[in-house]
């Protein structure tokens, strides 16, 4: 055997074992480029999601933002009925102990006050009205 025909034999071995560890290469940089776009769909579904909660984070702020205007709306309202039933409140309490006062004053009085007469009967016409 000549050294020609050796040294050709051994650089097939060696251009076969490069073509062999080529095919391996082509395999594991084809499985990384899927891992790649697989990667890159993953990100995108991520970038869609955030963007999703991002809208519905603006949206429940502004529904909070006009809830919470409607709620301070009928707080002042409620505390406009509350002063305004304070001022009922007090303003009963006055005429009942005029009238107590007057009773204990009369004591012989069995009759309502004219003035309290005449006014329940300026009133009595207006509610028969409304009820028919």
């Amino acid at each position: 055997m000549s050294i020609a025909l050796f040294v050709e034999i051994l650089l097939s071995a060696l251009l076969l074992a490069t073509v062999v560890y080529c095919a391996l290469l082509e395999r594991k940089l084809s499985a990384l480029r899927k891992g790649q776009d697989g990667l890159a769909e993953t990100i995108g579904e991520l970038n869609r999601a955030i963007v999703s909660a991002s809208v519905s984070m603006r949206t429940l702020r502004a529904t909070a933002d006009d809830a919470g205007k409607l709620l301070q709306e009928q707080i002042g309202k409620a505390r406009g009925m509350i002063d305004e039933l304070s001022l009922l409140n007090v303003s009963g309490e006055r005429i009942a102990q005029r009238i107590v006062g007057g009773a204990q004053a009369k004591p012989s009085a069995n009759t309502l006050p004219t003035a309290l007469t005449n006014r329940l009967d300026a009133l009595r016409p207006r509610a028969a009205g409304g009820m028919r």
